[in-house]
């Protein structure tokens, strides 16, 4: 399943950066943009989309009057500049509020919900048997898809991230805090403030470490109650 997306914003640049990220991802098809509500909503008479990309600071009608003027809007991702209108937001259920300007990572997490509202097979939903996957920028042109059951651990180094799976290793500019929420926590949890590993990859626990595939990491202070927890009620 394709989502059929719309970008309703009035300036060019925001415009350009939803666009080149949805190019990343397989699953999203940009119908239209608009940079006015006005010739969106004409536009919304006659077609159909999953998803809406929405500035709210547009000339004529703004993006929550917008809004309020839909019989059945569809899902609805806030674009804004401004922090202020995300309670009112939040109000119309809307998917997501991204505060510009925002990185990749943050966006996918924005579509990761979308995956999971629409029900497609995606990281955030683990139920399905199709092998889930997401898509990582490991320079400034590529995007690499990446399996979920090849993930063995996930290394903060500072601005970056080591992602070492079981079919290489990759640098990505993210923190793990953003990293993991990108991850279904049915599989995946953090045990130190520089590691989030797959407990399915899990070799052995002894004392404060865990090992995985011949390496050894320690399990920090704060998270080690919470993973010998989570650990044992996995146990037989």
């Amino acid at each position: 399943m394709k989502i059929k997306c719309l970008i309703i914003d009035d300036e060019p640049l925001a415009v350009n950066v939803v666009k080149n990220y949805l190019e990343q991802i397989e699953d999203a098809e940009l119908v239209n943009s608009f940079n006015n509500a006005i010739d969106a909503l004409n536009f919304l008479k006659n077609n159909k989309v999953d998803l809406i990309f929405l500035d709210i600071n547009m000339p004529v009608l703004d993006g929550l009057n917008f809004i309020k003027s839909l019989k059945t809007p569809p899902l609805i991702i806030i674009t804004s500049a401004y922090t202020e209108f995300a309670i009112d937001a939040y109000e119309f259920d809307v998917i997501d509020y991204l505060v510009k300007p925002y990185e990749f990572h943050r966006f996918m997490k924005a579509i990761n919900k979308v995956y999971s509202r629409l029900d497609i097979n995606n990281v955030t939903n683990p139920v399905k048997n199709t092998r889930q996957y997401l898509f990582i920028k490991i320079d400034k042109k590529k995007m690499k898809k990446i399996f979920l059951d090849e993930i063995l651990v996930i290394e903060s180094l500072k601005d970056y991230l080591k992602i070492n799976t079981t079919n290489g290793k990759f640098l990505i500019h993210s923190t793990l805090s953003s990293f993991t929420d990108l991850l279904p926590k049915n599989n995946f949890i953090r045990i130190h403030r520089s590691y989030t590993i797959a407990m399915n990859k899990i070799d052995a626990v002894e004392g404060n470490s865990i090992e995985i595939d011949g390496m050894r990491y320690v399990i920090g202070r704060s998270y080690i109650n919470e993973v010998k927890d989570i650990i044992l009620k996995s146990s037989i």
